[in-house]
């Protein structure tokens, strides 16, 4: 039976370690081995690694893949992908060579406002309060010019604080919501430093103003960042002619008006709209994780952004006019190319050097085009020859590895399944075929 144990995060590695392998697994040594396999040769790398987050005991390795022959606004990129699933990085680089003889993936910066907000509480007059806030708004300014200042001189800061009632969807709360410009930073730690100064600066003169009663004082909750980002978005295109025939400039008009019409269904339908926009993720993950960016951060502000109408609905669209087939996706990406993992991990060191060093923008514009495609990329499976035809392929050398075929039954079953539909029964009976 298992205990609690004290001071576990003052062990060194090694105690760490035995730690685990005594109390949580069956196999000690064959645990301890394992971990150790894992760990980098080089120590400052594995430092790194180690100083990263708390009580490390290994490193986690996922691979880091390219998808060649990204053309976006008349350039030419590789994008690194960081991803464990089958198919994700050859759909993205089917869908790159599709579109390099169309004209390739074009970009827009709608906007690159980020959010935080103060919340609190005060059960008075809002009035009152409206008048106070308009009263003391530069103080928050003036308070976290010392915070501010540096991002200032390269064009970033404050850019707006309002006061937000919201006591009629619960009693008492008011938040201050304040939106900033990061440049190429993410930006959390600056916009959290200057909420936590705005949240002093608040409570400080409601105390001082002898305005509110007892009644009426005003609480600070909490101040932090809002993920949801709605006015930092990007838009990636492709668009092309239709003909009867596709050629490599254009699509057939039967093609076309499918995907259009599996677009529709996802707009609609949320059981195939929470597929469709994982697929895009699948995508857009991938490359933040790569580049050392928050995914979860990313992942729930591109979610909350699908809702954004009422109805949870895809982030891609369609449409046909005159001839011509345009397919696009709007997502908020709050991103960073300074700051944080960018300038301690060696491999996101590399991938922002294979991607020629991108600003925060830039950045933002490759992002979207790797959703779009993983998202073109499954839609034309789906309204062709099925998703499972190519996933299967790719994963079939998942499952040998899971059946444990060496190198010469993984040779012979690749090119028997070469023109042979994939699925872990019909593998499991070839390769029992060749054992017997």
């Amino acid at each position: 039976m298992q205990t609690p144990v004290e001071g576990f995060s003052r062990f060194t590695k090694e105690e760490k370690i035995d730690w685990v392998a005594k109390n949580y697994t069956g196999n000690s040594q064959e645990t301890k081995d394992l971990l150790a396999t894992y760990w980098n040769d080089d120590s400052k790398v594995q430092q790194f690694h180690d100083e990263f987050i708390e009580n490390t005991l290994s490193n986690y390795y996922l691979p880091f893949a390219i998808a060649p022959n990204f053309l976006i606004n008349k350039k030419l990129y590789a994008i690194p992908m960081v991803i464990e699933e089958s198919s994700v990085v050859a759909a993205a680089s089917k869908a790159a060579k599709f579109w390099l003889s169309r004209g390739g993936f074009k970009t827009t910066i709608l906007g690159t406002e980020k959010v935080g907000q103060v919340h609190f509480m005060y059960y008075g007059e809002s009035s009152k309060l409206n008048s106070f806030f308009e009263a003391i708004k530069p103080q928050f300014f003036k308070d976290a010019k010392s915070i501010t200042q540096s991002m200032e001189k390269r064009g970033g800061g404050i850019k707006n604080i309002t006061l937000h009632n919201l006591s009629d969807k619960l009693k008492g709360y008011y938040q201050l919501h304040c939106t900033f410009e990061t440049l190429d930073a993410m930006g959390a730690n600056f916009i959290n430093s200057c909420l936590e100064q705005f949240a002093k600066t608040l409570q400080e003169q409601a105390s001082n103003a002898n305005l509110f009663s007892n009644e009426e004082e005003l609480e600070v909750i909490m101040s932090i960042l809002s993920n949801y980002v709605p006015n930092c978005v990007v838009r990636a295109e492709v668009n092309c002619p239709i003909t009867n025939k596709a050629t490599n400039a254009s699509v057939s008009r039967e093609f076309a008006e499918k995907l259009k019409q599996a677009v529709a269904i996802a707009k609609v339908e949320p059981y195939r709209a929470v597929t469709h926009n994982k697929g895009i993720m699948n995508g857009i993950d991938s490359v933040i994780l790569a580049t050392g960016n928050d995914f979860r951060a990313v992942e729930a502000g591109v979610h909350a952004y699908a809702s954004k109408d009422g109805n949870y609905s895809s982030l891609t669209h369609a449409e046909i006019t005159n001839d011509v087939f345009k397919f696009w996706i709007d997502v908020p990406l709050a991103l960073g190319t300074v700051g944080g993992l960018t300038s301690l991990h060696p491999m996101v060191k590399t991938a922002l050097e294979i991607l020629q060093k991108p600003t925060a923008k830039e950045l933002m514009q490759i992002v979207a085009v790797a959703g779009l495609a993983q998202n073109f990329a499954a839609l034309r499976s789906l309204v062709t020859t099925g998703i499972q035809k190519g996933h299967m392929k790719m994963h079939l050398m998942n499952i040998l590895n899971q059946l444990g075929a060496d190198k010469n039954e993984k040779t012979q079953l690749i090119g028997y399944f070469k023109d042979k539909m994939v699925s872990n029964a019909s593998v499991k009976e070839a390769l029992e075929g060749i054992r017997s």
